[in-house]
This record gives structure tokens, C-alpha cells and sequence, in this order.
């Protein structure tokens, strides 16, 4: 199932890939501080000239920049990968909500609905003397129609016993 991506697309990712696994490994370190070594070093033959430190500040400017986008590329990327094992998962296991699958693109207060719904649902967890024990949405919702039915036919039979 694999889709061999091709042209230019195909090269800027395959040097991302790269360009992202050659900077954060141990070399790459050993590159940059090796960099700044050599730069401390040159200091006194250059008598700390201005242009001597422009020289390092434009340098570290421009790898600095490229590594912004960089690892914006890299973690997208790895955050698309995690979502779609997450749908995975999601999708397989017997009694998940599949509304959950793809909630990524949903808006900042839709999220906070369902953060909230699943706050809910982990307080009725608590209240659960087994800690193995599973809750779905709906087993939390149908739970908690229930209870409130059961408040009303209470509140009707006080009111009509009162009354």
C-alpha cells in the first residue's frame, strides 16, 4: 500500500528525513558544538571584530530558520502517523466511539465538549468500587438519563404525596 511519491516533493522530503535524522543525533551535536568551538577560537585572530560575529550570528540565523520548518515538517508529520494509529485503535476495539476518530479536525470548543463529557465520564469511573471496569459514552449518558428520571419520578411522587 505504500505510495511512492515522486519529483520534487519526493526529494525535499527525503532530505527532511534525513536533515532531520543527521541533526538530532549525536554527530549533529558534535557538528554544532565543534562550530561554536571554532568559532571561540578565532575570536582573538579576528580580535573579536564585529564582522566576526556577524559571520556566526547570520550563520546561526539561517540554520536556525531552515530548522524551524524543518521540525515543523518532521513533527507534522509524526503527528499525522499518531492520529492514524489512534484512529486504528479507535476503529478496532468493540464498544469505542468511532465519533472519536478524525476529532483532530474539530474546532478548539468542540474539543473542550468532548473534554468535558469525558471528564464526566471519568467521574462515573470513580464512583465504580471495581477499577477494571469500563465505561463507554453512551453507558455514561444512558446512567445518567437514567438518574434523571429517577429524580423526577421522586420529585413528582414528593410533590404529589405533598400535595
Amino acid at each position: 500500500m505504500t505510495v511512492k511519491p515522486h519529483g520534487i516533493g519526493a526529494k525535499l522530503e527525503r532530505f527532511s528525513s534525513r536533515a532531520t535524522s543527521a541533526t538530532g543525533s549525536t554527530p549533529g551535536f558534535s557538528l554544532a558544538a565543534l562550530m561554536i568551538v571554532l568559532w571561540l577560537v578565532t575570536g582573538p585572530g579576528f580580535h573579536y571584530s564585529d564582522t566576526w560575529q556577524l559571520v556566526m550570528n547570520t550563520i546561526t540565523s539561517i540554520i536556525t530558520f531552515l530548522m524551524v520548518f524543518l521540525l515543523q515538517r518532521s513533527q507534522n508529520k509524526e503527528s499525522m502517523a499518531v492520529q492514524l494509529k489512534l484512529n486504528e485503535l479507535v476503529a478496532a476495539v468493540t464498544g469505542a466511539s468511532n465519533r472519536l476518530i478524525d476529532i483532530e479536525d474539530l474546532t478548539e470548543q468542540d474539543l473542550k465538549v468532548l473534554r468535558d463529557h469525558y471528564r464526566r465520564l471519568a467521574e462515573v469511573a470513580k464512583e465504580d468500587d471495581d477499577l477494571t471496569t469500563s465505561h463507554s459514552i453512551e453507558e455514561a449518558e444512558t446512567r445518567h438519563s437514567k438518574k434523571v428520571d429517577s429524580r423526577r419520578a421522586s420529585v413528582s411522587r414528593t410533590t404529589r404525596a405533598g400535595g
